[in-house]
């Protein structure tokens, strides 16, 4: 069954996740969670997903990011075709930061972009 992870022990980690209070939070708790190498994994996943939101070709992904094209092609699938979960993220973020570009207000927390990180110091 596709769904058999959905366990009571799923269910009680997303909602200590979403309990997460600040950014530094939320990072000494996911270092004590995951390894490094997870946390690596789920870094590049979503540095792939941005960067197919940007519209970045495959294989300049797998360039920038180091995924392999079948990883990226597996991650494009669930972002078009999935539980609508990196959408509904990458939406939220473009709207936060919308509107605190129009307010004015610096965006010092907002995540990097990982196309211009590729793209170097201009």
């Amino acid at each position: 069954m596709a769904d058999d992870w959905r366990t009571p022990d799923a269910e009680a980690l997303f909602a200590a996740i979403i309990r997460l209070a600040t950014p530094d939070e939320t990072v000494r708790f996911f270092r004590d969670l995951c390894t490094i190498s997870e946390l690596r994994d789920m870094t590049q996943r979503w540095a792939v997903v941005r960067l197919l939101d940007g519209g970045m070709h495959y294989a300049e992904i797998s360039r920038t990011t180091g995924a392999s094209t079948a990883t990226i092609t597996r991650i494009a699938s669930w972002l078009h075709r999935g539980e609508g979960g990196y959408r509904a993220m990458l939406d939220r973020i473009a709207s936060e930061s919308a509107a605190l570009a129009e307010a004015g207000i610096p965006q010092k927390d907002a995540p990097p972009d990982p196309q211009a990180e590729a793209a170097g110091p201009r």
